[in-house]
């Protein structure tokens, strides 16, 4: 973790919910995808971003300094939100919550799963979680706020 404070569960529960959509359509993941970059060239964040709905990625930008591990990172994150329907963030932080860690309570493979923030769920009204968006290459409480705040501006806009 970051030296930032990290959010509460309930604060990630919430997050969740206020940021639920209307729909999300291929435009939806451009916008939103466009967005993310540039708040992250806005920042030089070296980060890689990915939106994927139902299986299929949408939008994927690699930024000067991001590498290879990114990706993978950006893949185990998102496997958490698909098995959880929840936040790879809130997810770390309920098993922490526990008195546990997701390596040692989830019996998921690590080198599959990561319970690490950046991953965040696209919930759509009346779908529930139907893909997610993850950043990957900061700090994970910076790579979880940068998507919430992303995710902020997209709902506002």
């Amino acid at each position: 973790m970051s030296t930032e404070t990290a959010p509460t569960i309930p604060e990630l529960e919430e997050q969740e919910r206020r940021l639920t959509l209307p729909h999300f359509t291929y435009d939806d993941a451009w916008t939103l995808g466009t967005l993310l970059v540039k708040l992250a060239r806005d920042r030089n964040a070296p980060v890689a971003i990915d939106i994927t709905r139902a299986g299929q990625q949408l939008f994927h930008a690699a930024l000067p300094g991001s590498t290879p591990d990114n990706d993978a990172w950006i893949n185990r994150k998102r496997r958490v939100v698909e098995r959880y329907a929840a936040s790879s963030l809130l997810v770390g932080t309920r098993f922490r919550a526990k008195g546990t860690t997701f390596e040692e309570s989830s019996r998921l493979d690590p080198d599959t799963y990561a319970a690490h923030g950046g991953a965040f769920p696209i919930t759509v009204e009346g779908a529930g979680v139907i893909g997610t968006v993850v950043v990957s290459g900061l700090p994970q409480l910076e790579d979880h706020a940068m998507v919430v705040e992303a995710l902020e501006h997209f709902t506002a806009g």
